[in-house]
């Protein structure tokens, strides 16, 4: 008999669009293929999340290289009526540790 800790899980409550802001957030540099795995979502699901937040206005990209940093627009709103005036900084400052202070 399995046990709920042997099942992946069914749901999350965030999204994969919330999960890839908060990757990028604690590593702009981040390749698709590890946004991907970290997420746990294929290669495509993520360009197609990527591509919906760039138009959104929700992050900037930059080849730098061979590679592509992202920026994030931490200013712009959710897109939910109830939560429509409030920053998408709200939700990165949960989950990211952005300490600001610098070397000690």
């Amino acid at each position: 008999m399995s046990t709920p800790a042997d099942r992946p899980p069914t749901w999350t409550f965030l999204t994969h669009h919330a999960r890839v802001l908060v990757e990028i957030a604690r590593d702009p540099g981040l390749r698709v293929r590890d946004l991907a795995r970290h997420i746990g979502i294929t290669e495509r699901g993520v360009q197609k999340i990527l591509t919906d937040l760039h138009q959104a206005g929700y992050l900037t990209r930059e080849r730098v290289g061979r590679r592509t940093h992202y920026s994030l627009n931490l200013e712009e709103h959710f897109r939910y009526p109830t939560e429509a005036g409030l920053p998408v900084r709200l939700l990165i400052d949960i989950f990211v540790d952005r300490d600001t202070s610098g070397p000690a």
